[in-house]
């Protein structure tokens, strides 16, 4: 699929004013909480497997696994390169581990790791957080977005080194059998782009022109026919059908290392839960953006690490789980539930 070249400087034809962009708040996103009920079990809420991590940044893979458990998967498997398999089987906790096989040390080979990933019970996949870059890597990432269409395969979110792996590939998107959702900052942006058969624009306008990045985001999107994250101050959430909306926080606490491997965990963990790619990256964004803003208010718009953020996650979702609760007990009623105390998302 080839559409034209849209430049970050101009509106895509589809793309709203941003008067009219739909803000994301506690009521946009609340009733997108997925229900848990009482007699669930850890199987019933969603099988995440993380492809992530390296022995340089181990931390990245850690940052996945904790964000997904608080963000309400049900089971994380890490899946990392078999020599390191012991070093992180001693840092994770609640997660499991799968030793992926190698060519070499830390360098997966690419058939025998896709076969036994595939062969992996698991709802969603996050790949790329932190991995060594490589042709191995690269190999990996290709395969696993061109496994056959049958059985669906599961969906997928493409962080880090799975995007820079992606910018070496032509054409890349027409290869992807997998739902997913890309979650690059400006720079990753561009080069995915450049890759992916739209122009390639200086990334600079990307951080401080709302429209410009609206409509860059959503020109890829439908050319790639995938969920877009561009991530940033007031990120964008672009989907393949044209749909668009925009999260409310401007946060500077935000910008340290890690933050955007929590952001991935997040969404990865929702699509486990059965949502589809453009809620789960939408609430995803917001549960990690009201989580940031809690730490903020706390510390201030510097100190902030990105092992701050899982736990104000998972009080983000409680908080909006109580808006859908009282929402659904209203619609029972036969009225609308008050809205006690509750705000929409942080200017």
């Amino acid at each position: 699929m080839t559409e034209r070249p849209v430049g970050f400087g101009a509106r895509s034809p589809g793309v709203e004013p941003e008067s009219e962009r739909p803000v994301l708040d506690d009521e946009a996103v609340a009733d997108l909480i997925p229900e848990r009920p009482s007699r669930g079990h850890k199987g019933d809420f969603g099988k995440l497997l993380v492809i992530a991590g390296s022995l340089d940044y181990a931390g990245a893979a850690l940052l996945v696994c904790r964000a997904a458990g608080r963000a309400g998967a049900g089971l994380v498997t890490l899946a990392v390169p078999e020599s390191l398999q012991p070093l992180f089987a001693a840092k994770v906790v609640e997660a499991t581990t799968m030793a992926l096989p190698e060519d070499d040390v830390e360098e997966v080979d690419p058939t025998d790791a896709l076969a036994r990933i595939l062969d992996h019970e698991h709802d969603a996949i996050v790949l790329g957080p932190g991995l060594r870059p490589g042709l191995a890597t690269t190999e990996l990432v290709r395969r696993l977005l061109a496994v056959p269409e049958d059985p669906t395969p599961a969906p997928i979110v493409l962080d880090a080194e799975a995007l820079r792996s992606l910018a070496s590939l032509d054409a890349w998107w027409e290869g992807v059998n997998r739902r997913a959702v890309l979650t690059p900052h400006a720079g990753e942006f561009v080069r995915l782009r450049a890759a992916g058969g739209l122009e390639p624009d200086p990334p600079g306008e990307l951080n401080v022109d709302d429209e410009a990045r609206a409509a860059a985001a959503s020109d890829a999107a439908e050319t790639w026919q995938q969920v877009v994250v561009l991530k940033g101050a007031r990120t964008v959430i672009a989907g393949p059908d044209g749909s668009i909306a925009v999260a409310p926080f401007e946060n500077p606490a935000l910008a340290s290392g890690g933050t955007g491997d929590v952001l991935a965990g997040v969404i990865g963990a929702l699509l486990a839960q059965g949502l589809a790619p453009f809620d789960a990256a939408r609430l995803g964004v917001y549960l990690h953006g009201l989580a940031g803003e809690t730490v903020r208010e706390r510390l201030g718009d510097a100190g902030l690490l990105a092992s701050d953020l899982p736990e104000p996650i998972a009080m983000a979702r409680r908080r909006l789980a109580a808006i859908s609760e009282r929402r659904r007990a209203g619609a029972r009623l036969g009225f609308r539930a008050r809205d006690q105390g509750t705000s929409g998302g942080p200017a």
